[in-house]
């Protein structure tokens, strides 16, 4: 039986309606589930594993700390519950001290861990455990590593099924919008005496209309392979971006009572600085040198324990034992190999102040990370920077905007720059003389941007 151009149209019409009745049930029901899910308003779990607990844990692997998988059981076997895994997180110290399991699990691995104190509350430390408990071990090629272990999920937001939805209905409007126009257009042929099998497929009609707009086709083009341009370069330029990276220690530092409400110089600690392209991490003589006197007092003591264990001093009988157990640190600022960098040519030479680049250590209580260059330039005294820490625009810029002196080189006083002084106005007295059209010399203009000066 042979159908009629007016009932395919017809029964054209009935199937889009429904397919866009559809769509936009399936849209609204998507939206309406976001909305009123009572889970979208718990607490995320697995974002705050990945802030909080991906840099040295991971669900089934042991990295810089054990694995998680199965944790939560095996503690509660064991006589330790969710009070306990949870004062574990706050403070390890008190829950190995209130709990012989707790206790049990101190030496597991190397590193300690970090004692989070209130910035998880006890809910959040359940959620992230609950996460990790319904996780199902995958093998196959990891999508990426942090810190102690590999990430092998990708984290959705909350709104990726409101967007599938709503592409979903473009698509269903616009084929159904497009089947509508051919249908018309074929019911015109028919009506006009014209053969309806001569019409055009959706690729001729593409091609024809893209050559009738071919400058606007053209531009839209460019403009697009501009864009995939921009995002690709920009995707390069955050490669080993580290800003905000700060791995868990041993012991939680804290350098405002030290640096801030005891006045002690960053140099005590970091006595290399001057003397050194490292700064180094202070060795625990340096500590034993006012621990020896200053034990702490109650929360403070499992801290400096560590401090006194790695001496091999007994803080009771005075003495020292013989048998030490080294503090392992983790290091925060890493250069690649073929990049130099020297502190004391900064600190000495150039005269410039740690909170430069390091931040002002005296308001800090917990540990050291690189630094964010918005909160550098929140501090007084610092050179405005734009680039992200530790990338070699950033250290460039800084080249740029940082002044070696106002006016004469001879005004620093330093021996070096004398020297510079020197040969600048008996090699070229006109190239000095533009050094100091505005008061000032730069980095830049003595050479700082010459590659070979931070490139082996």
């Amino acid at each position: 039986m042979k159908i009629s151009s007016s009932q395919m149209f017809r029964n054209l019409n009935k199937w889009s309606l429904k397919a866009l009745s559809m769509a936009l049930l399936v849209g609204t029901f998507s939206v309406n589930a976001q909305e009123t899910d009572p889970d979208a308003a718990s607490i995320d779990g697995g974002s705050l594993f990945a802030a909080k607990c991906a840099t040295c844990h991971h669900p089934f692997k042991d990295g810089t700390g054990p694995k998680l998988s199965g944790v939560k059981a095996a503690w509660e076997e064991n006589g330790a519950g969710e009070e306990v895994i949870v004062q574990w997180v706050h403070d390890w110290t008190k829950a190995a001290a209130a709990n012989s399991y707790a206790a049990s699990r101190v030496n597991l691995m190397p590193t300690a861990m970090t004692q989070f104190g209130q910035q998880l509350s006890d809910d959040e430390i359940l959620a992230i455990f609950d996460w990790i408990d319904a996780q199902v071990e995958t093998t196959g090629a990891a999508a990426g590593v942090v810190g102690g272990g590999e990430v092998t999920e990708e984290e959705e937001g909350g709104l990726g099924w409101i967007w599938i939805a709503l592409f979903s209905l473009f698509a269903v409007i616009i084929l159904s919008v497009g089947g509508v126009r051919r249908q018309l257009k074929h019911v015109e042929a028919e009506a006009s005496g014209e053969d309806a099998g001569s019409q055009m497929s959706y690729a001729e009609e593409l091609k024809q209309w893209a050559w009738l707009n071919r400058k606007y086709v053209g531009l839209g083009g460019l403009v697009v392979v501009l864009g995939v341009l921009v995002v690709l370069f920009n995707g390069l330029y955050s490669i080993n971006i580290m800003e905000g990276y700060q791995p868990s220690q041993p012991i939680e530092f804290p350098h405002k009572i030290h640096a801030g409400d005891n006045g002690i110089d960053c140099k005590y600690c970091h006595n290399t600085v001057t003397e050194s392209k490292s700064a180094s991490i202070p060795s625990v003589n340096v500590c034993m040198n006012c621990h020896k006197q200053i034990v702490g007092q109650d929360e403070q003591v499992a801290k400096i324990q560590k401090v006194y264990d790695a001496a091999g001093w007994d803080p009771v009988k005075k003495e020292y034992t013989g048998k030490t157990k080294p503090i392992v640190w983790n290091k925060v600022h890493v250069l690649p190999d073929h990049v130099y960098f020297s502190h004391k040519q900064h600190v000495v030479v150039g005269q410039v102040d740690c909170k430069q680049c390091h931040g002002d250590m005296t308001t800090m209580s917990e540990t050291v990370k690189v630094q964010y260059v918005e909160d550098l330039n929140k501090i007084d005294g610092n050179v405005q920077l734009t680039k992200s820490t530790l990338t070699m625009g950033w250290c460039i810029e800084c080249h740029q905007e940082k002044e070696i002196s106002a006016g004469p080189l001879t005004m620093k006083g330093s021996g070096y720059y004398d020297e510079i002084h020197k040969r600048l106005l008996k090699g070229n007295k006109k190239l000095y003389s533009d050094y100091l059209e505005d008061d000032q010399v730069s980095v830049k203009e003595l050479g700082g941007w010459e590659c070979a000066k931070c490139h082996y």
